[in-house]
């Protein structure tokens, strides 16, 4: 099974977009142009009536030059408790708990808990420099287009990948684990990885 972003998420996310593209002076086209998302697709996520996925809004914030955790509204002053991204049906979820801004990177910091059968499903076929991951309880499989990689509770490990990568609790049964992606900021507009 895979989720969404909750619909409180995606209707803000929206609000921001549309607010940075106006703030900006940049028509809807315009953006599409730049962030290589289409049109329809950005009136639909403004609009809050789409639940695009992270690799999408981490192309609109690049057209918006800033990140996806910007848009998002986390970074130095938020409260701890960070921002549910990412939910499914089954009880599992992703929390952007911070994120770090460079003019050459962008750091964020996840925590997440996964259960069953739910499988996150991230990247988006480009080269992502880093993901740390270290597994609080649980165990963790992470696939990639080098294979499985598990790590089990108090384990850490590293994973870099050209393409697209999947996250999913061992034998299905339930995973707590944090995350801390190293993303690239002068790379092509879908650098995202969480």
């Amino acid at each position: 099974m895979s989720g969404g972003m909750r619909p409180a998420v995606v209707e803000q996310l929206g609000d921001r977009i549309r607010a940075a593209r106006q703030e900006q002076d940049l028509s809807v086209g315009a953006l599409a142009e730049l962030s290589e998302v289409s049109r329809r697709m950005l009136t639909q996520i403004e609009l809050g009536q789409a639940n695009p996925s992270v690799a999408t809004l981490d192309r609109v914030a690049a057209g918006l030059g800033t990140t996806f955790a910007a848009l998002m509204g986390v970074g130095a002053d938020d409260a701890p408790d960070g921002v549910e991204i990412w939910s499914t049906d089954g009880g599992s979820w992703a929390v952007l708990l911070d994120a770090v801004d460079t003019e050459a990177v962008s750091v964020e910091t996840w925590k997440w808990k996964l259960l069953g059968e739910d499988v996150y499903e991230g990247g988006a076929g480009v080269p992502i420099p880093g993901i740390m991951l270290h597994v609080i309880e649980g165990a963790l499989e992470i696939v990639t287009d080098s294979g499985v990689q598990v790590i089990e509770a108090g384990g850490s490990g590293r994973t870099v990948t050209a393409g697209g990568y999947s996250y999913r609790a061992r034998e299905g049964q339930a995973a707590v684990f944090f995350s801390v992606a190293l993303l690239s900021r002068s790379a092509a507009p879908s650098t995202r990885t969480v």
